[in-house]
């Protein structure tokens, strides 16, 4: 009567079955870490003394938040990153030019497989769920720990599960999907949980889909969002990963704390309005909303289906001349496949300013940054005071098609009514 969680944590740790609330110590398949927390892990790893990371092939080192540096502080993180990578031989080091934003990287470079138990230094690591691991954000002491040893001692959650059967109308998506949960649950309302999306819906949803939501489990407390793996999964990983990995499935009695049923067909375009991301309101009611801009990318809408419905709103369509559009692919990969289809050659023409992959706007680093005053509709995963620029800016969060259809209008629309003109 275990879930997917129990399953992967029991395994992780040598244990014939864990319990929630249970303290366990547990293997680390992989390590992530970029430029804004690695620098700190490197730091403290220095600091006791260590010498030796526990497994060279199994750190994963990204440059993603400010790239290329955007200031001389900037470049400093770049550089202790890049030693530190050179001092311990670590295989995997994503540099400028060279990967992309983390977790796309995590999961399209194969280094995330089923069954893992995968830890990052950024909150947004339960994106990984999305392919059956157990995935989650630590601070950066922690990864120090895991740097040395391989190991970690974790809590074992509690889990929500969250049933959604029906199918998705035109121009309503996974990030629909999650803005409904984010506003049923509040953003505390998931605290150190496990969400386990399941259902029709979710069997039918795309592995970017699936990342979509997995993404944003944290942002109702969540310590992991995880989606089990099934054939669609195994299609994806090939070429990926591999060696033999392990795929859990929860029992059909398993235990949750609660279950949340939602049905996709009457969902509608949803909005998530400052300065909370559960302040969630459908698009048509608040309509007429002006934008200063409008940003489509980051690790939570920057993959290539993102940006084929953005190119099929956009194709033929002008940006309204009191906003601008920024657009930026989660990946060197996305950037390329969507430059082989044409897409990059749509966006520019409709007016948008398209970007190499950073995480740069979403989270106001550079490229993008809001000044006071100014109200942007973002495709990224939160919207809290200052998150983008200005504490006195504004931030809405909603799907890659609303975006669109709002950065051509100049204000945001719901995009079931758009026709093209």
């Amino acid at each position: 009567m275990a879930n997917i969680i129990e399953k992967i944590l029991s395994r992780a740790s040598g244990k014939k079955e864990v319990t929630p609330g249970e303290i366990i110590e547990a293997d680390i398949d992989c390590a992530m870490v970029n430029e804004i927390t690695g620098h700190l892990t490197i730091k403290y790893f220095h600091e006791v003394g260590a010498k030796e990371v526990w497994n060279k092939d199994r750190i994963v080192m990204v440059l993603d938040h400010t790239i290329p540096a955007a200031s001389v502080e900037a470049a400093e993180l770049h550089k202790i990153m890049r030693e530190f990578a050179r001092e311990q031989k670590i295989k995997y080091f994503y540099d400028v030019g060279r990967g992309g934003i983390s977790h796309q990287i995590m999961i399209e470079k194969g280094h995330v497989k089923p069954g893992d138990v995968v830890v990052g230094a950024d909150s947004h690591t339960c994106t990984y769920g999305a392919i059956g691991a157990f995935s989650t954000g630590i601070g950066s002491t922690e990864m120090a720990a895991v740097f040395m040893t391989g190991r970690l001692w974790f809590k074992v959650p509690k889990a929500i599960e969250i049933k959604v059967n029906g199918n998705f109308r035109k121009f309503v998506t996974p990030k629909d999907l999650f803005l409904k949960v984010a506003k049923i649950l509040g953003v505390s309302g998931a605290n150190y949980r496990g969400l386990e999306f399941k259902g029709s819906t979710i069997k039918d949803m795309s592995i970017a889909g699936r990342m979509t939501i997995c993404n944003m489990a944290i942002e109702v407390g969540g310590k992991a969002g995880i989606v089990e793996a099934d054939e669609k999964t195994l299609e994806y990983l090939k070429g990926r990963v591999n060696g033999p990995f392990f795929i859990a499935k929860s029992d059909q009695d398993a235990e949750y704390e609660k279950t949340l049923e939602l049905n996709a067909d009457d969902l509608p375009p949803l909005v998530s309005c400052p300065d909370a991301v559960d302040n969630v309101k459908p698009v048509s009611e608040v309509e007429g909303v002006e934008l200063d801009q409008v940003f489509i990318g980051s690790c939570t809408n920057g993959r290539m289906e993102d940006l084929r419905l953005t190119a099929e709103i956009l194709k033929g369509n002008k940006v309204s001349d009191k906003t601008r559009l920024l657009i930026i692919p989660a990946s060197q990969d996305v950037f390329l496949d969507a430059l082989k289809e044409g897409l990059i050659e749509i966006f520019l023409l409709s007016g948008a300013t398209v970007a190499n992959p950073t995480c740069g706007a979403c989270y106001g680093g550079h490229l993008g940054v809001l000044a006071s005053g100014e109200v942007c509709l973002s495709t990224t995963n939160r919207n809290f005071i200052g998150r983008m620029g200005s504490t006195k800016s504004k931030v809405y969060l909603a799907s890659p098609a609303t975006a669109a259809v709002s950065a051509i209008k100049g204000r945001i629309t719901d995009p079931t009514s758009f026709k093209g003109d």
